[in-house]
């Protein structure tokens, strides 16, 4: 290296002297102090390289803003709010069901001091991690009892360990489903240690092919919900009422329900309470679904079947903590006294009139023609109703740039607006904007759309 490269790193400021400035001691309670030195320190890092490698002294300044811009990037991973104009009412990648405002400040108390989570005040000692949660949710779907774990993948994969595990599992191959993430049932038997024995075809199971496929070594028929597709046309498969009915005592019938659908009304979706009724013994879903509470999965049916579950090792590994449990007390406490509508519910009766006059509220704040209304359609998503469609409306943004770009910027807004495209055209969906949010959305596309015209 030469003199002047010398004298460039020579130069480098030191990481704590750059940490006083201002603009990086605002980023310490976004990102904490340790991580911004760590950001600091890369950088300069990066820059001592550069100039190794024969360019000049970027400056101090130069250096900062590179900082800065490490930081907003790293910002930008952090779990925050943001604006759902997908058109998917339950989104996974954007959270699934917004949890209600009264809802979390009731469990506000409870996370942010201590909490009976598993102590029993009548007697002062230690107790089960169970709260009223089974009496709630046997109260809404019907059933004996009810065990609640951390996701609906849990749950089933609790279940074949705990009464499956060296036995067969009948499985429709049907039914054979992969879900988001890779969760697929073939796999998850064999983690399990069930066997599983496959019957029927693709598109037609009949009954004959569960009965025809029961033996000594049978522990359960399993009933996956079909959470992303949807098989039409050419089809068959026995009802869950007669497929009960035909099994012999000690064969249990258990039904992946999935989605949370119980006081509902959607279509493609059969609720939890109609699957007890028809005779299965457990019904696994999740809680962060249709049924609009945190994330958690969901497993009732027969008592002695669940105190057996809660009984089994795997249990406290997959069991929820405080926050889960207050705020799905809360959430169904609401359910039950009816005090709020359930997200999907809610979005289902929002009538074109009313969407209407959301998007020409929207429309009047915008530069004249940069958008416009159009038809659209809304979904359920989050593993329900696959290709059920409803009625909608969106505002289509009139923008002659690529719609890449224009969906890029809209997540760079503050809070970020998920959009899609179609046709080429951006759409943000009406149907899945809370009301609180479209004052945000007009300033933000105003913004966007002032500055393109």
């Amino acid at each position: 290296m030469n003199k002047s490269g010398s004298r460039s790193l020579a130069r480098l400021p030191q990481i704590e002297k750059l940490l006083q400035s201002g603009e990086l001691t605002a980023w310490f309670s976004r990102l904490s102090r340790p991580l911004v030195a760590r950001l600091t320190a890369e950088t300069i890092e990066e820059v001592r390289a550069t100039i190794q490698s024969g360019e000049d002294y970027p400056g101090i300044e130069a250096i900062l803003q590179s900082v800065i811009e490490r930081c907003r990037e790293m910002a930008r991973r952090r779990i925050h709010h943001l604006i759902n104009a997908t058109g998917v009412m339950l989104h996974t990648n954007l959270g699934r069901a917004p949890i209600s405002k009264a809802a979390w400040r009731s469990a506000e108390a409870v996370n942010t001091g201590f909490s009976n989570l598993e102590l029993d005040l009548q007697t002062g000692k230690r107790g089960k991690r169970r709260g009223i949660i089974p009496d709630l949710l046997s109260l809404l779907v019907g059933a004996q009892d009810a065990l609640m774990v951390n996701n609906n993948a849990a749950a089933v994969f609790l279940i074949l360990s705990a009464l499956g595990k060296g036995r067969e599992v009948i499985v429709s191959r049907g039914e054979q489903v992969q879900i988001g993430g890779g969760f697929r049932i073939p796999e998850i038997l064999a983690q399990t240690g069930a066997r599983m024995m496959e019957v029927g075809t693709t598109n037609i199971t009949h009954l004959e092919d569960y009965t025809g496929a029961l033996s000594s070594d049978t522990a359960m028929i399993l009933i996956v919900h079909a959470s992303n597709f949807r098989i039409r046309g050419f089809t068959a498969r026995p009802e869950i009422r007669e497929l009960a009915a035909a099994l012999p005592e000690g064969v249990l019938l258990v039904v992946d329900q999935g989605s949370g659908t119980t006081t509902e009304s959607i279509p493609g979706e059969q609720s939890v309470s109609h699957y007890l009724k028809s005779g299965a013994h457990l019904v696994s879903f999740s809680g962060d679904k249709v049924l609009g509470g945190p994330q958690a999965g969901f497993i009732v049916g027969k008592r002695d079947l669940i105190q057996e579950l809660s009984r089994h090792p795997l249990n406290r590994v997959i069991r929820p903590g405080k926050t889960i449990y207050s705020l799905m007390e809360e959430a169904l406490i609401a359910r039950l006294n009816r005090d709020a509508e359930p997200p999907v519910e809610a979005v289902l009766k929002l009538s074109m009139e009313e969407l209407r006059t959301r998007g020409e509220s929207l429309l009047a704040e915008l530069v004249p023609d940069s958008a416009r209304l159009v038809e659209s359609s809304v979904t359920t998503g989050g593993g329900s109703a696959p290709d059920e469609c409803f009625p909608s409306l969106s505002i289509e943004l009139q923008i002659r740039d690529k719609a890449q770009i224009l969906l890029a910027e809209l997540r760079r807004m503050d809070p970020p607006i998920i959009a899609t495209i179609e046709d080429g055209r951006v759409l943000l969906n009406l149907a899945t904007l809370l009301p609180e949010e479209l004052p945000q959305v007009a300033a933000a596309l105003k913004r966007l759309l002032t500055q393109k015209s």
